[in-house]
Formats: C-alpha cells, structure tokens, sequence
C-alpha cells in the first residue's frame, strides 16, 4: 500500500479526548526539554566558566559541552528502560515517571554549588545531574509520540504525532526566553553569580503542572487494545533487535541530519555569534527565539501536509536542504549584519522544521503497534548519540582545530546524506494495519474522566 492509499477512519475517539492527548503530548514534551534547552544554552553562556574554568574560553565552552553531550548518552539507557515499560505497563505511567525525573534534575543543577565552592566535585555533580536528564528525556520520547498518535486517525499521524515534536522548540523558546530577560533585567555580574540558575528553579513549577495534564488522561486505545488482546510482547528489545532490525536502522539514520542541524542553529550558533562575530549573549538568544518561535508553528504544518503527500519524499526534500545550506549560512553571517544572522537562523530551522514534523510519524510507523514504544524509543536515543550528542562538541573542536566554517558545512552535508539513506531503507505506513491495532470501536470510546 502506497501511502497515498487511504482506508477509510478506523475507530473513533471523541474530539475532547484526543485534543487533551495532543495537549498532554506538547505540553510534557515541551516541559522536558525546557529542562534540557535550558542546559544547552547555559552551556553556551555560562557554565563552562562556573564549572570548568579556565583560562582559554575555548577551553571551558569544550568541557561544558562534554556535558552537553552526557545527556545524549544517557539517552539510550531511558530508551532501554522506559520504552520498554510502555509496551509492557502502557504509555502513560512511562510518561508520568520521566517528566517526575527530569524536573528533579533540573531543579537541583540550579541549587548546583560551583567550582569556587567546592572544587572538581562541582562538575561531577552537574554531569550526574545532567545523566539524569539525558535518561529522562530519552524516555519520553517514544511514549509522547504515542500519547497523541495512538488516540488519532492514522490517515492523520503526521500530523498527532508532531504534538512531541513541538516541545523541543516551545521548550528551547522558554528556556532562551527565560534567559534573555534574566540577561536584560540583571547586570552581568548578577547573572553570571546567581540569575542562571532561576531558570533551572522555575522548572519545579513547571514540572507540577505537566503532571496535572498529564494525570487527567486516559491510557492510549492501541495500548487498551494490546492489554484486552494479551498482545504485549515479553521481551520487546530483544524483539525489536531480531524481528524489527531493517526498521530500526532506517529510524536511526533518519535521525541524523534533523539532530545536527537543530544543535548548529540553536546550540552551537550562540558560541559562534558571541565567540566569533562579536555579537553580545543577548542578541545571540534573541536570534535563536526568532527561529523556535516560527518552528511551534511550522513543524505541526510539516507533519500535516506529510499526511497529504509521501512522508519521506517531503522529509527527504527537507534533508537535502538542511545538507547544503550551511555554505550559505557561514559566508552570510560572516559578511552582513544582524538582520542576517537571524534570517540564517531562521531558514535553517525551517529546514529542520520540514524534516522533525514528519519525524516522529515516520520513526513510529517502522514499528509493529505491539514493539512500537520500545522501537521508537531505542531508534530516537541511539540516533541521538551518534547525530546530536557530539554535535556541538565536534563543531568547536572542527572550528578551534580548522579556524574555518567549511569542515562544519562538510559535517553538515554528511549527515544528510546519512538521513536520505535511511528514508530510502524504510517504508511506508500501512493503514489498514494501524486500524485493526486499535481495536474495535468499544476499545476506543468514551472520555477521559
């Protein structure tokens, strides 16, 4: 089946239930990565000289993204573990326990004494805290996918299923507006000593209200399904591994390009344009808010219209984008003023945008229903480890070592080429399989209390 080939709906979900699942889903997702993005960016402006001082800049802004990239490593092992208890105790008591562990996490890197206080120790607390982080993360994933996409029409995954995808930049929108303004309110001094870590305490107020959504929502209908039918697999990982093993690899590689470029446009460029073109933190957070702030609007576009046309093709087009327009970018930014380090910015991340909407209907839909959390999960870590977890780290070290854009562009063009190659392994949805996962009409009715 083509997947322009469209069955008629398979069973209904009330419109309330399933516009409170996609709400749950942003909402969580956006949440959890406000704890994540808030590191990266503090990353970039601070905690390299708090927690890993030295005397080259450079030197420090490496070491803190060493950090930065613990947190895409500890990623699989939340795959591991909690995707594997949402195909055996369902989706949302998985997705409870993440977002429970990433805002204590959060939290405590802001009560976090530095290396004026006490030394190393200091850094080898926020690289355990930020391990916790990477853990959770790496378990909600997968199982907000499914939150939203397993309540709606599968003719319409595309675009249920981007609900997660939203998160990463209203969080990283939250997270850099949060410290604009503590970098507009407070001096330097004050920021550098303690306005930082406001923004990694707001997440225990952030944290109790995902919970609130997130507790008032039914588990997902497919799940309900596998429960009544006694489907839920014995050992999902091993099954995914051996059964699923074509799926998992194209999900990976899918994974590549869409993780770097997010981590150029909104990590990595805020050293860049402080470091190397002289622009101030503020108007290096300013640029990257331009950016998330379209991309809330276009990604669930993307994975709409991937719902009308070929997903991969449209994901595909996207990749081939994103791959070539860093030898743009670089030339630009380095020759023209502000205005076009925030249009270099912004075009890079609607490149992302048209690859991540479809992202996350693709990686579920290489899936059988009964593995799906545990496969989406595994594909969405590992990829993360070897795509986003050493980004900005190799793009310092590329800059530092080359002192020039073009080994960057290169690495860029790579992942790409990587990405399309998984698009062209993996395959296209089928309908008819999706509906009968779901269950007869029964499995599915009624609203969330």
């Amino acid at each position: 089946m083509t997947h322009q080939e469209r069955p008629g709906p398979g069973p209904q979900v009330d419109r309330r239930t399933l516009w409170r699942a996609f709400a749950a889903s942003l909402s969580g997702t956006a949440l959890e990565w406000y704890d994540f993005a808030v590191y990266s960016a503090a990353s970039a402006l601070v905690l390299g000289q708090l927690f890993f001082p030295s005397e080259d800049p450079l030197a420090g802004t490496l070491a803190a993204f060493s950090t930065y990239a613990v947190g895409y490593v500890a990623r699989p092992l939340g795959g591991f573990v909690f995707g594997r208890l949402g195909d055996r105790v369902g989706r949302k008591k998985v997705l409870v326990s993440t977002l429970v562990l990433i805002g204590v996490a959060t939290f405590l890197i802001g009560l976090l004494p530095t290396h004026a206080d006490i030394g190393p120790t200091a850094a080898v607390l926020l690289v355990a805290l930020r391990f916790a982080q990477g853990v959770g993360v790496g378990g909600e994933w997968g199982g907000a996918v499914l939150l939203s996409s397993e309540f709606g029409d599968p003719r319409r995954r595309g675009f249920f299923a981007s609900a997660a995808q939203v998160g990463p930049p209203a969080g990283n929108l939250m997270a850099n507006g949060v410290l604009a303004l503590l970098g507009a309110v407070l001096t330097e001094e004050q920021f550098l000593s303690w306005g930082w870590r406001l923004a990694f305490l707001l997440s225990g107020v952030l944290v109790l209200f995902g919970l609130w959504i997130r507790s008032r929502l039914e588990e997902t209908p497919v799940f309900r399904a596998m429960e009544e039918s006694g489907q839920r697999p014995a050992a999902p990982i091993r099954e995914v591994f051996t059964r699923q093993t074509r799926g998992l690899v194209a999900a990976v590689l899918s994974r590549m390009a869409p993780d770097v470029v997010y981590a150029l446009f909104t990590v990595f460029v805020l050293t860049y344009a402080t470091q190397e073109l002289g622009y101030s933190s503020g108007a290096a957070l300013g640029a990257v808010l331009v950016g998330s702030s379209l991309q809330v609007l276009l990604i669930p576009l993307a994975g709409a219209l991937s719902d009308r046309v070929n997903r991969r093709l449209l994901y595909g087009i996207a990749a081939a984008g994103a791959a070539v327009w860093p030898f743009a970018f670089f030339p630009m930014v380095g020759a023209g003023g502000y205005g076009v380090l925030v249009l270099g910015i912004v075009v890079g991340l609607v490149f992302h945008s048209f690859m991540y909407g479809p992202q996350a209907a693709f990686v579920s839909e290489q899936f059988q229903p009964e593995l799906r959390s545990t496969g989406s999960s595994l594909a969405y870590t590992l990829g993360g480890v070897i795509g986003g977890a050493i980004a900005p780290l190799l793009f310092t070290f590329l800059l530092a070592q080359f002192a020039s854009w073009v080994p960057l562009a290169c690495y860029i063009l790579v992942t790409g080429a990587v990405t399309l190659a998984g698009l062209t392994l993996g395959r296209n949805p089928d309908l008819e399989q999706e509906r009968a996962a779901a269950g007869p009409p029964a499995a599915v009715a009624g609203t969330a209390p």
